[in-house]
């Protein structure tokens, strides 16, 4: 995984639209007033999707004014989660997940394929702007390895006889459908089958009572 960078050419400000300061409204009001801090990550999640899927320093200064936050705590944050953006991405944003369940499954293609498709180098906008890439740490769909997440979604049991497919597609700005590419519906089983009858069957395990564990209260 790279290190987050800061893009060169900032604008000189930002501040949130009609529509997102309601909403942004709408959020702090869901905190306590001395806790209203705790709203900054939703609010840079807004900032960033009103900015083109990434967030310049102008949005960092605004949303802690707006919090009445420092800003280098704001910047803290911005700068330690790898879902907010610092510099401009593509319009289709891929990033894939390179944590050991992915690393085993095959997570490695993904990545070659994403330096042959789109860019050598993570963070790197494509030559027709269509596609950057990076890798992330676990975007908890470990079961169904590996797999990318692409803007807001999900391309999982992905192969090295797919990707390049899949990826073209965003090359192309004609996106494959997002989902399993192993014929499956969230983590069940292959062709959703259970069983070698294809049929799903509810297997109920008994314990015995003494395994179950007794709640003392002192």
């Amino acid at each position: 995984m790279s290190v987050k960078k800061v893009y060169d050419k900032q604008p000189d400000a930002f501040e949130f639209t009609k529509e997102n300061l309601v909403l942004a409204e709408n959020i702090l009001n869901k905190y306590p007033k001395e806790r209203k801090k705790s709203a900054v990550m939703p609010l840079l999640y807004l900032a960033q999707n009103q900015n083109d899927n990434w967030i310049p320093l102008a949005a960092l200064k605004y949303i802690g004014k707006f919090l009445s936050m420092p800003y280098i705590n704001v910047y803290e944050i911005a700068t330690f989660y790898s879902m907010y953006n610092l510099s401009p991405v593509g319009k289709y944003f891929v990033q894939v997940c390179t944590t050991t369940p992915c690393l085993l499954r095959g997570a490695n293609e993904i990545v070659k394929a994403c330096q042959k498709k789109i860019s050598k180098n993570e963070n790197t906008i494509s030559e027709n702007g269509m596609c950057s890439w990076t890798e992330v740490e676990c975007l908890g769909a470990c079961v169904n390895a590996p797999m990318m997440q692409v803007n807001r979604d999900y391309y999982e049991d992905l192969s090295k006889n797919n990707i390049e497919k899949i990826l073209d597609s965003f090359m192309q700005d004609d996106p494959i459908k997002p989902g399993s590419f192993r014929n499956r519906k969230s983590s069940a089983p292959e062709n959703n089958k259970i069983n070698g009858n294809g049929i799903n069957k509810f297997i109920p395990i008994l314990m015995p009572l003494s395994s179950i564990p007794l709640i003392q209260f002192y």
